[in-house]
């Protein structure tokens, strides 16, 4: 699996480059990116939860009431209704507050609808309340440099790049 790791890795930095290219409009900020400039963020953040497959991942357990929301965000997402899709996750957030995943999962809904401000709060509260560990950790930092390319800001985007190699932690040995 290893032998994969830099070629996924060296691709995610190359999507992360041409989004911010793409995204980056004079002005920049809140709905100065097009929609499919604003897909292709979401599709960057989502590829660090896969990105090599090695490390701690941890996964709590979960209501069922939340995870048939979620699954419903999902669905209405890849059909193209956003807004739905971000309704429910509010109505998970409204039964958990302080899932880290639903607020990544929120984070990244608004990232679609050019809600670039109530994303960063939301990605920023999921990795205060997270693990700060593993794949949903590298999604909340990669969160935050895509908006902060999107924002001109590349101190801000190196910052979050650091924050999401500080994400990546061995698992324990298993024998």
């Amino acid at each position: 699996m290893k032998r994969f790791a830099a070629p996924i890795l060296a691709i995610l930095a190359l999507t992360t480059l041409l989004v911010a290219g793409c995204a980056a409009i004079p002005g920049g900020g809140q709905g100065a990116t097009s929609a499919a400039a604003r897909a292709g963020m979401v599709a960057a953040i989502r590829a660090w939860a896969s990105a090599d497959g090695e490390g701690l991942v941890v996964q709590p357990l979960r209501d069922p009431r939340v995870e048939d929301l979620r699954a419903d965000a999902g669905r209405l997402e890849a059909s193209g209704d956003i807004a739905a899709a971000a309704q429910r996750l509010d109505e998970a957030l409204e039964i958990v507050p302080d899932d880290p995943a639903v607020l990544q999962e929120r984070a990244e809904v608004a990232v679609l609808q050019g809600d670039f401000k109530r994303a960063a709060g939301l990605a920023e509260r999921a990795w205060t309340l997270g693990a700060q560990v593993g794949p949903l950790c590298q999604r909340h930092q990669a969160t935050l440099e895509q908006l902060r390319l999107a924002d001109g800001d590349a101190a801000g985007a190196a910052a979050a790049r650091d924050g999401i190699a500080a994400c990546r932690v061995a698992g324990p040995a298993r024998y």
